[in-house]
């Protein structure tokens, strides 16, 4: 598709839908790329529409998958919905007052859960698209947020006529991804409203709640990790802002969610490379943040990269439950002094309290103690290991 030279860098418009029909035009009838007048989420959307459905003045038509398929989509996001059960209530709530419906796709782009209930007068697509099953991937209902996100993994807002189809071009949605313990997306959260324009900001609204989802979805599925919590202010330590990591027992971040990225310079998901130490990016290592779980409030602590955050630790068992952990709430945040121990019976016994002395004596920093003893931190990771 070829780029015009004559498009005015600046366009003006009497308003956002004359731009949209202008947009349309030139794509659709000049075959020239709208830049700049619509997102280029939305432009990309076009292209991949316009070569599965070459005509855009069609009705799309919003019918369920198969019982079996709709059967399959509720049982493999068990977890997910359960995550979800209780924002979607709040959602219902939240946009009692409003236009706006929420649904919940899974990873494709199929609707497992809607905070829809009746139709109101001007509604004719509501009633039919927010219906258990219905999919909204984008190669059978054409360019909608959902459809872009469930494609991009992206956060997408497509207003009026953003959408392919000529039917659904009363609607204006919202949607944000929700990611899995390994980063792949998990499912979709949208906002939509028919005929009525958002009168709120629809894309930080599904965001907000989109993140609580995932960071619940997050602790479900951590099995015997350590999570931890981090963020600059205590009382967002519960919030969907929270910084949420997912350690291992050998003390690698296995898991991440954006905050906790964006907060640590760090890339979510981790994805296929080496899992990062978690001594690396906070600066202790898992002892010192094991012995944080017992400890009631949050705890300051200073990051290699400058940072002072507050900090909140619980241990995650196979079931998605926290472990319950009988403990002082004053404990102390670092690993407290070893008690006497009896005298060596092996030269490996020996080893290992050696590691173990230095190891409390550096406050359960494992760099800093490999570091004094001359050995890698593997080595004392191992002793930790065969410690218990």
């Amino acid at each position: 598709m070829n780029t015009t030279p004559n498009l005015p860098a600046n366009p003006f418009y009497a308003s956002p839908e004359q731009r949209v029909a202008l947009a349309r035009q030139r794509f659709f009838e000049d075959g020239t790329r709208p830049s700049g007048m619509v997102s280029e989420a939305v432009i990309q959307s076009w292209s991949r529409c316009l070569r599965t459905h070459p005509d855009p003045a069609r009705p799309a038509v919003f019918e369920p998958v198969t019982a079996s398929r709709v059967h399959g989509a509720l049982r493999s996001n068990r977890q997910l919905l359960e995550a979800a059960g209780e924002e979607l209530k709040r959602l219902q709530v939240t946009l009692a007052g409003t236009s706006g419906t929420a649904m919940l796709t899974d990873a494709q782009g199929v609707i497992i859960g809607t905070t829809f209930t009746q139709s109101r007068s001007h509604e004719r697509l509501m009633p039919v698209t927010t219906r258990i099953g219905v999919n909204l991937a984008e190669e059978v209902v054409g360019t909608t947020a959902p459809g872009i996100t469930a494609r991009s993994g992206q956060p997408c807002v497509v207003q009026g006529g953003e959408h392919y189809f000529g039917n659904v071009q009363v609607m204006h949605c919202a949607a944000a991804p929700i990611r899995d313990v390994r980063g792949q997306l998990a499912g979709v959260l949208d906002l939509s409203s028919e005929g009525i324009p958002f009168g709120f900001d629809a894309a930080t609204v599904v965001a907000h709640f989109a993140a609580e989802i995932e960071n619940r979805l997050l602790c479900a599925q951590s099995t015997e990790h350590l999570v931890v919590r981090l963020q600059i202010s205590p009382a967002l330590l519960l919030t969907p802002m929270a910084a949420l990591i997912g350690v291992t027992g050998d003390g690698r971040i296995d898991w991440l969610n954006g905050a906790a990225a964006r907060l640590l310079g760090l890339t979510a998901p981790i994805g296929q490379r080496e899992a990062p130490w978690v001594e690396d990016s906070l600066g202790v290592g898992i002892e010192a943040l094991a012995a944080l779980s017992t400890c009631s409030e949050p705890q300051p602590m200073h990051l290699p990269n400058g940072l002072t955050l507050f900090v909140r630790c619980e241990w995650h068992s196979r079931d998605g439950h926290q472990k319950l952990h009988a403990a002082s709430s004053t404990a102390a945040p670092l690993r407290p002094p070893p008690e006497p121990s009896p005298p060596p019976a092996t030269l490996r016994d020996a080893e290992h309290q050696t590691v173990s002395r230095v190891l409390a004596e550096c406050g359960g920093n494992v760099s800093r103690a490999a570091r004094t003893l001359g050995v890698s931190r593997g080595l004392v990771y191992r002793h930790l290991r065969q410690g218990g």
